[in-house]
C-alpha cells in the first residue's frame, strides 16, 4: 500500500460538514480529490480551510495531464515532499506536524517511518545495482540521497 493511501483529511468530519456530504477521509482518494477541487465544493468551506485545500491543489494537483487529478502525478509530488521535509532533518512526528500545518493532513508517525525505511531500502537496492551495472554516477547519486535521509 503506497504511503498516499495513508494520507487523511484532518477535519474530515468538519469538511464534510461544509459540504454536507459524505467524503472519504482519504485525501488522495478519487472522491475525495473531485469533490474538494470542483469550485461549487470549494466555496461551501470555511475560509481557512480553503487556503489550505488551494495550497494542496497548487503543490500536487497542477499539471497538464488530462486525467488531472487521477494521473499519478499529485501522489507522485506528494512523496516528494515528505522525502524533502526528511532531507531538512525532520522526523516522522515533526512530518506529520508539518503536514498538518501546510495541507490540514494528518498520517499515522509509524507509517511515515516505514515510508522512509522503505525509501532507504529501495535506495540501497538501487546503489547495489548500478554497482554491479557499472554505473558509478548512479550508484554515487543514490548513495548521496540515501545518506540525506538517514541523517
Amino acid at each position: 500500500m503506497a504511503i498516499t493511501d495513508k494520507i487523511y483529511l484532518k477535519n474530515h468530519r468538519q469538511i464534510a460538514s461544509q459540504l454536507e456530504t459524505s467524503i472519504p477521509k482519504s485525501a488522495f482518494s478519487g472522491a475525495t480529490l473531485d469533490l474538494l477541487f470542483q469550485g461549487e465544493n470549494l466555496a461551501q468551506l470555511n475560509e481557512t480551510t480553503q487556503e489550505r485545500v488551494l495550497d494542496f491543489a497548487t503543490d500536487f494537483l497542477d499539471c497538464d495531464c488530462q486525467s488531472n487529478p487521477h494521473c499519478g502525478h499529485p501522489e507522485e509530488k506528494f512523496i516528494r515532499y515528505l522525502l524533502e521535509l526528511r532531507e531538512q532533518g525532520l522526523g516522522p512526528d515533526a512530518i506529520v506536524d508539518v503536514m498538518g500545518d501546510d495541507y490540514m493532513l494528518y498520517a499515522y508517525s509509524g507509517d511515515i517511518l516505514s515510508f522512509l525505511d522503505d525509501s532507504v531500502r529501495t535506495l540501497e537496492a538501487v546503489e547495489s545495482l548500478a554497482d554491479v551495472d557499472g554505473n558509478p554516477e548512479a550508484a554515487k547519486q543514490a548513495r548521496t540521497k540515501r545518506h540525506q535521509l538517514s541523517r
